[in-house]
């Protein structure tokens, strides 16, 4: 698999190794650096397009506040990976002679995965348990080249076929599309949204370029890269990579050796199972197995889908509140779960209303939440939106979130900003789009349906599914209708908490949610970047 070397000089190359198990792949851990360092390292990545080392050598080396040139002075001429004999005698006393799986939840680290296709990346972020951090394309131009072409994956199914020149003519000419797009309409919102008064250069260019970047996503490949911090446990891990080793595309197991490579100078011990043909192999193939059983049973059905709007409410239950009431009772009392329940089916309206509002509390803000009572209900939404959309919505890995393959197949969202400017905008995006429906059933058809998501744009369609229970929808909800938010989740939100009103009737709980944001906002991200800045001159 290819992908771009960066050049680092011999003296940023002896920096480097101190701190990083590698300086010449996409894929390395990052090593004795304070834990607060790391995390700032990471929390960086949002916003810029250098990697992690990169950013380390121009932003961090010489900050004192970060102390690294003091650790440096310290660090001795040995292989700080090197002496890790005694730990795994210790590990393999704790776990393999008595079975203790836990263990392997107590041990953590830093790892940087970078020029990974969007395919990949939800495919990396899949684990409930772990913390990840993505490049965004909220606040990051994505019209410079990384080496000699723009940012996106050539796929090793496609590199390797007669359909590579085809694909990289067409990948280029949708960059230049976006990038001739992005310039326009941040020229277009600065002019339409002039600097207010009070407002800094910083403040005002971040909100702009925020909104613009937001428009001119859509024409964004799956095949576009970013780059992943994840921090996780050995077990987190271990499940990670029996589960990448199982996935059909090559990009998705490449990287999975990877990441297997790296982890083992830092945490070898807890991830000795995952290639072992009785363990990790073997949970490996009965996850590939079941997938093609999914899919070949999947074609049998041979139906075309159903009209469906931008969110389906297709599962409730009918006694959420009164459930609720005695889930709310619970761990108050002493009486067991099925009396509560019984009791509060007596219970009248009023008496119902009284105990929930009294559960939910005083409220001052979206982050106090009721308590685990308010998981006795749950919701279950089919989703069809755009796939930029998504995978702002995909970060919610607590719930149940389940995707269909990204195809051209279920139409594509048209900003309404486009039309407002000039048909010099629409046009281009209307036959980008149609270029990449034409190209998607050739990949489609010569290499499958998994290869051919690479080419789709993230304003295309996906369907997918999510499945909460009540307490996790205040989150959920309220967070991604807030006026900073992209206008895309925002209305998916928005119809989520419409539909637990109006459709399920549970007028308690969505009354419950009082931080739901229905305004409708020039500059989502204005607010927001004010408030940064107010606190960045206050530190």
């Amino acid at each position: 698999m290819e992908y771009y070397r960066e050049p680092f000089t011999p003296a940023e190359t002896a920096v480097l190794s101190r701190f990083f198990t590698n300086v010449d792949r996409p894929v390395f851990g990052l090593i004795n650096l304070p834990e607060v360092v790391k995390g700032a390292l990471f929390a960086r990545y949002s916003r810029t397009t250098k990697s992690v080392r990169r950013l380390f050598l121009d932003e961090f080396m010489a900050d004192p506040e970060a102390g690294i040139e003091t650790i440096a002075a310290h660090l001795d001429g040995d292989d700080p990976l090197v002496d890790l004999k005694h730990a795994e005698q210790l590990y393999d006393r704790v776990f393999f002679e008595y079975g203790d799986d836990s263990v392997a939840q107590l041990g953590g680290v830093h790892l940087a995965v970078e020029q990974a296709s969007n395919i990949l990346t939800k495919v990396l972020e899949w684990g409930r348990l772990a913390a990840y951090l993505e490049q965004s394309t909220r606040y990051i131009y994505y019209d410079a080249k990384i080496g000699d072409r723009y940012r996106y994956q050539i796929p090793t199914e496609i590199s390797e076929s007669p359909l590579v020149d085809e694909y990289t003519h067409y990948m280029d000419r949708l960059f230049d599309t976006y990038s001739g797009v992005v310039a326009a309409l941040t020229s277009f919102f600065a002019d339409r949204f002039p600097k207010r008064e009070g407002d800094s250069n910083f403040v005002w260019k971040s909100t702009i370029r925020a909104k613009a970047c937001d428009t001119a996503r859509g024409l964004l490949p799956a095949s576009t890269l970013s780059n992943v911090g994840i921090y996780a446990t050995g077990q987190a891990y271990e499940m990670a990579l029996v589960r990448m080793q199982a996935h059909p595309l090559a990009e998705v197991r490449e990287f999975g050796k990877m990441m297997l490579e790296e982890l083992r100078t830092m945490i070898p011990s807890f991830l000795r199972r995952v290639d072992l043909p009785d363990r990790g192999v073997l949970a490996s193939d009965y996850q590939a197995a079941i997938l093609q059983q999914m899919r070949e049973m999947t074609a049998e059905l041979a139906e075309d889908p159903e009209p469906r709007s931008l969110v389906t409410l297709t599962d409730w239950d009918p006694e959420a509140e009164t459930k609720l009431v005695a889930a709310a009772l619970y761990a108050a009392s002493d009486l067991p779960d099925d009396q509560l329940a019984t009791i509060a089916r007596r219970m009248t309206d009023e008496e119902k209303a009284r105990i929930i509002t009294a559960y939910v509390g005083d409220r001052g803000n979206r982050r106090h939440k009721p308590g685990r009572g308010m998981e006795r209900s749950s919701y279950r939404f089919d989703v069809l939106c755009d796939y930029g959309v998504f995978r702002d919505l995909q970060r919610h890995r607590i719930l149940t979130i389940e995707w269909q393959p990204l195809s051209a197949r279920l139409g594509y969202d048209t900003p309404a900003e486009l039309s407002e400017i000039s048909p010099s905008l629409t046009d281009p995006w209307h036959e980008a789009m149609e270029r990449a429906g034409t190209f998607y059933e050739k990949v489609r058809a010569d290499l499958g349906v998994d290869v051919a998501q690479y080419v789709v744009p993230f304003a295309f369609n996906v369907r997918f599914v999510m499945q909460m229970n009540a307490r996790e929808a205040f989150h959920l909800i309220e967070l991604r209708t807030q006026p900073a938010g992209h206008r895309g989740y925002r209305e998916v939100c928005q119809e989520m908490h419409r539909q637990i009103l109006d459709v399920a009737g549970h007028s308690l709980i969505a009354e419950a949610m009082q931080f739901v944001d229905y305004s409708d906002p020039d500059l989502e991200r204005l607010e927001s970047e004010r408030r940064a800045e107010e606190r960045r001159m206050n530190r």
